[in-house]
């Protein structure tokens, strides 16, 4: 199976919050790491899993996060480079 990496990123921490669980109970993703920004009123989440999954997630989070915030990016990369797995995948989830 091919992996995928997608990406969330909305305005406000409550929307991330929503957007995420979402996202995790759509599919069979996992949290890789979070991006926050202007004291938390910009954040973006990155999830892994397959293409498929990855897709799932990346849509129902979408949905779930606009339902409480604005949503300003959600996008799918399938089969990513080493190279931006490299400077995504964190030890530290802060």
């Amino acid at each position: 199976m091919e992996k995928a990496i997608g990406l969330l990123e909305v305005q406000a921490m409550v929307a991330a919050i929503a957007g995420l669980d979402a996202m995790c109970k759509a599919a069979d993703v996992r949290l890789i790491h979070v991006e926050k920004r202007l004291g938390g009123r910009l954040v973006s989440l990155v999830v892994d899993g397959t293409v498929s999954d990855v897709k799932a997630a990346v849509e129902a989070g979408a949905v779930a996060a606009a339902e409480v915030g604005n949503v300003k990016l959600a996008e799918v990369i399938a089969r990513p480079h080493p190279e931006i797995t490299k400077f995504l995948y964190t030890d530290k989830l802060d």
